[in-house]
């Protein structure tokens, strides 16, 4: 066994797989590991539902944890607190013996798979939603307007209108954050992040809010059934039968089960989860930095929390979340949020988003006629498709005798929200387009394709910092983390196109699951009253300098993304506007799907 030093465990659970960090008291990870975790897709539902599983994902966990620790050879007993984070997926447990229950439809019967999860991604309660939004109740100022049917109260309220109604009764709810702090410690803590995040709980002097929850919002939707019992099957009211705690603070200790199934001892401290996104702000946006052409200097002090105000915390995976602190409320149309108490205790977050970056990607090359072709060469290349698409690029601009990439693709528009909007326009019937799509069929039309992609998530971004900009945010700069880091093509366009350095972070594919571990040592620190060290602190402290990227400053090259830009401005709004034409031009028809039904 190696080191003297306590350690901490990130665990961050993500789409696609959960992964385990051991860290030092330094910052240093010492470890990683990753396990693929299973989703279901039931095709029957035209792509609309997405389920995991919590059996599934804990068991995850455990082989994760287990690997780092017998990688870094460090003793158990050094392992002094965890911290966990994962996606904002709804997680639904019996409030009478605790166990899974089904959220497959229509019959909810168990398969042995304990499919207890609905995704974030799954996108099943849109009439849910719009009943949701249709209340214009005062909280919906709270997640910028209106509740996305990515959130947590639709997908409860679907399964009440869906579920038999004894099941329903016996059913408690959980963000998946909150429900694996659950199984790892037995409490029923919730976390601020989770709650105001994601399920509409205004904290407490918030707009006269009394409890947290809003017992005639849930009157107003149907699920009166949550407010009976002071709300105890989504969390209780807190100091009176629940207990919600900012991000990193203490829940309790690992109970002796989970302890068990992790390899660890019982009484590792456990702090309050977040969501994943918010673990990409905490594992970056805390580095002491300088700006300069070839390194983020990691000697500036002071390094005082008010300059997280002017840094975008951007997370990119499958979709990306763009993440702002404020001292202040500050509210913007189409962002959600402004959300107090959810990280730094009395600092507020918005947060942005774009539905699908690292899923279009994935996509649209997929449904290309050169895809499988291309695929090949890149694996016979020993390269990623990504690195050999960014490869072809350059060849192209060398081949073709052009100036830049960005040229390459100068008059194919392409529009990406295939999957809806999420910021700033907050309209889930939002898709794609394209204009200036011709027949080539080559790797050539691909790699274009593929760079015109890239091209709409660098400008999607430049509108969503402009308007959070223009609400009253003060972003200057982006940090950025997620698998999507990796790609140079990428983010130096968003450099370009929002002309302001984006800074990559050293751990460059592990940012998220770093800021969990971070969670980890802030729940060891508690002490005998209960209060924990600031996490600024230990961000300030743990954080690693990483490099920047900055902005081309050809004046040619920013002139065509301006150009671009308009564009792209241009077709989200006619998008919009067709759409309404089309409606009006059958509203009380035969052709009326509303009119018919009724």
């Amino acid at each position: 066994m190696s080191s003297s030093q306590d350690h901490y465990i990130g665990i961050d659970v993500g789409t696609g797989s959960a992964r385990a960090c051991l860290i030092d008291s330094t910052g240093e990870i010492k470890a990683l590991a990753s396990e693929n975790i299973q989703l279901w897709e039931p095709k029957s539902y035209g792509g609309l539902h997405y389920e995991q599983s919590t059996t599934d994902i804990w068991k995850c966990i455990c082989v994760c944890v287990k690997k780092i620790v017998a990688e870094a050879q460090v003793d158990p007993t050094r392992i002094k607190g965890i911290g966990i984070d994962a996606t904002c997926s709804l997680a639904v447990f019996t409030h009478d013996t605790d166990e899974p229950v089904p959220v497959t439809s229509p019959d909810f019967a168990n398969d042995g798979n304990d499919r207890n999860v609905v995704l974030w991604l799954d996108h099943r309660a849109k009439a849910e939603t719009d009943k949701i939004n249709s209340t214009k109740h005062n909280l919906l100022r709270y997640v910028g307007g209106t509740m996305s049917l990515e959130m947590e109260m639709p997908k409860v309220l679907w399964l009440k209108n869906n579920m038999p109604p004894e099941l329903f009764d016996r059913c408690k709810f959980y963000d998946l954050a909150d429900a694996l702090t659950h199984m790892a410690t037995g409490n029923e803590t919730r976390s601020f992040c989770s709650t105001v995040c994601k399920q509409g709980y205004v904290p407490v002097g918030v707009d006269g809010s009394v409890k947290g929850w809003q017992e005639d919002f849930y009157h107003a939707i149907g699920l009166g059934d949550l407010v009976k019992d002071e709300f105890k099957r989504i969390g209780g009211v807190d100091r009176v039968n629940g207990s919600y705690l900012s991000a990193g603070e203490l829940v309790g200790g690992l109970s002796e089960k989970a302890a068990g199934e992790l390899g660890l001892p019982p009484g590792i401290a456990i702090g309050s989860g977040v969501i994943d996104a918010y673990a990409g702000w905490i594992g970056t946006v805390g580095a002491k930095v300088k700006l300069s052409r070839d390194h983020l200097d990691e000697t500036v002090a002071p390094n005082d929390v008010s300059q997280a105000f002017t840094r975008l915390a951007a997370v990119a995976g499958t979709s990306t979340c763009h993440l702002a602190m404020s001292k202040d409320a500050v509210f913007v149309p189409g962002v959600w949020g402004p959300y107090r108490d959810v990280l730094l205790p009395g600092f507020w977050m918005a947060e942005g988003g774009q539905s699908a970056t690292g899923q279009l990607l994935k996509h649209m090359l997929e449904s290309h006629a050169a895809y499988q072709e291309t695929s090949a060469e890149a694996e016979s290349a020993g390269k990623n498709i990504y690195d050999f698409l960014n490869d072809h690029l350059r060849d192209l601009v060398t081949k073709t005798n052009v100036p830049s990439i960005s040229y390459l693709g100068r008059h194919l528009f392409f529009y990406g929200d295939l999957w809806g909007n999420r910021s700033p326009i907050a309209d889930s019937d939002m898709r794609g387009a394209i204009v200036g799509l011709g027949p080539d069929k080559s790797k050539d039309s691909l790699a274009t394709l593929y760079y015109a992609t890239m091209e709409f998530i660098a400008l999607q971004t430049r509108q969503i910092v402009e308007t959070m900009n223009t609400s009253g945010h003060s972003i200057s700069s982006i940090f950025m983390s997620g698998s999507q880091c990796q790609n140079e093509i990428l983010m130096d366009l968003i450099a370009t196109a929002c002309d302001m350095p984006v800074l990559v972070p050293r751990y460059v594919n592990a940012a998220v699951v770093h800021g969990a571990a971070m969670l980890g040592a802030k729940a060891a620190s508690a002490k005998a009253d209960g209060s924990t060290e600031p996490l600024w602190d230990i961000m300030d402290r743990m954080s690693k300098p990483g490099k920047v990227v900055w902005s081309r400053g050809a004046q040619a090259e920013k002139k065509l993304l301006d150009a671009k830009y308009e564009v792209f401005l241009d077709q989200c709004k006619t998008q919009q506007a067709y759409r309404r034409k089309i409606d009006e031009a059958i509203r009380g028809s035969s052709l009326d799907v509303d009119q018919v039904s009724n």
